[in-house]
């Protein structure tokens, strides 16, 4: 299979990196604020230009500010983006005079080897193009002056990275359907921490702050000899404790990433158990239809009694998706992390499971004839017949004459559903067709 090249954006903080990124993939989809160090990790994207496909990664902002860990975690995270580049974008501030940051990611490249293109971004006008000279004393040639947040000289600048990208060739990259495992959960949970833990390397970073993933992360990953995608998304708040735009849009992109999963890790911290938030957070996993792994995490730091707390608010408040697994285990230690393998294969069989339609009629006609559904205003409905129409999830229909069901009845079918066939860890969807 062609190996896709990548491309990884490296600059300090505030020279506009995420904006050139959502330029270069033709989408919103780094968050960008007007606040430096907003970006905080690496995030990978698919781009095209010029029949051309590659990949783009932003990086968080390279700051050299001594005895600041957050800041040294975010640089390690820039270098290590850029040992697997093929070619680099280093962007700098066209407006601004060079800083002691430019000159530490031109060192870095200079001292990598690898190709790289200068970006001079917020040339949003000639006056500011003959004014690039400052520049030029990093030593890695002549800067190309680009706007990215109005897209001037964006297309000259796609062509000189596309050109400068390896011929495409044979490697040994993931496939190009592959399934998504979205981790979710509140702020500080342990979602990155996991991640890494499941990528077998520091690829995102963890730090004690809440918070520090606003960006959902986005890395390929081989789990027991099969790839996956997994996203590290924002720690998902309460709308009370939003206190900036940028803390809304990362929230916004974490529910928009449970639509789009496959499967869903919902980490749960040990400690605190299941709360209001996580039981709100699992009613819109399961309607959206993706599978859903509970990750009771931080096991192994807890007494028995916060085991048997959260083991009761788990049962109290999650009772309605009694059907997702749960595994104990402890992602900082990786205590228990192997079992979670064999648990993703599984809910992932059993969301692409398809049951023939004279199997599912002979179920429902017979639970029909042992408990008929109630009378509802009046009459009693009857299944006529009844169909499996689709998969990942599986949805169910049931083709209804003389009146409603109603929910009490379609759960009933649901749980004998569920009794008979081996739907562990994906929500099932039922909806009736009325046949006059």
């Amino acid at each position: 299979m062609s190996r896709r090249p990548i491309v990884v954006v490296l600059g300090r903080p505030n020279v506009g990196k995420s904006t050139l990124v959502n330029r270069i993939i033709r989408r919103k989809a780094a968050v960008t604020n007007p606040e430096a160090g907003v970006t905080r990790d690496r995030r990978r994207f698919d781009a095209e230009w010029d029949g051309r496909d590659f990949q783009v990664i932003d990086t968080g902002g390279w700051e050299a500010r001594p005895g600041q860990q957050l800041t040294a975690d975010i640089r390690e995270q820039a270098e290590i983006a850029v040992t697997g580049a093929d070619l680099v974008v280093f962007v700098a501030d066209a407006t601004t005079e060079v800083t002691d940051d430019d000159a530490g990611v031109a060192r870095v490249l200079q001292e990598s080897g690898l190709p790289y293109v200068l970006v001079a971004n917020k040339a949003d006008s000639p006056a500011v193009e003959s004014e690039l000279t400052h520049l030029w004393g990093l030593g890695l040639g002549e800067p190309i002056p680009v706007s990215a947040l109005h897209g001037r000289n964006t297309g000259d600048l796609l062509d000189r990275i596309v050109s400068a990208l390896p011929e495409p060739g044979d490697g040994d990259d993931a496939p190009d359907t592959i399934a998504s495992l979205a981790i979710v959960g509140r702020p500080n949970v342990g979602k990155s921490t996991l991640l890494n833990r499941l990528a077998g390397e520091e690829r995102v970073l963890v730090s004690e702050v809440p918070g520090t993933t606003r960006d959902p992360i986005n890395e390929i990953v081989m789990i027991d000899g099969e790839y996956f995608e997994v996203i590290d998304t924002a720690g998902i708040k309460r709308r009370t404790r939003i206190t900036d735009d940028t803390d809304f849009y990362a929230v916004l992109r974490a529910h928009g990433i449970v639509k789009q999963a496959d499967v869903v890790l919902f980490m749960i911290d040990g400690k605190r158990g299941a709360t209001h938030q996580e039981q709100r957070l699992a009613e819109e996993i399961a309607s959206a239809g993706a599978g859903i792994i509970l990750v009771l995490n931080k096991w192994d730091d807890l007494t028995e009694e916060e085991r048997l707390f959260t083991e009761d608010s788990v049962a109290d408040r999650l009772a309605f998706i009694d059907w997702a697994p749960i595994v104990r285990m402890s992602a900082k230690t990786g205590a228990r992390t192997h079992r979670l393998p064999k648990h993703i294969r599984m809910v992932l069989e059993n969301r692409r499971q398809h049951i023939p339609a004279a199997d599912v009629n002979k179920l429902v006609r017979g639970l029909q004839q042992a408990h008929p559904p109630p009378v509802r205003k009046g009459r009693r409905a009857k299944i006529l017949y009844a169909v499996q129409a689709e998969t990942e999830p599986p949805v169910f229909v049931l083709f209804v004459r003389g009146g409603e069901l109603g929910p009490d009845y379609i759960r009933f079918i649901e749980n004998r559903i569920r009794e008979a066939y081996d739907f562990e860890g994906t929500p099932i969807r039922i909806s009736t067709r009325n046949r006059h």
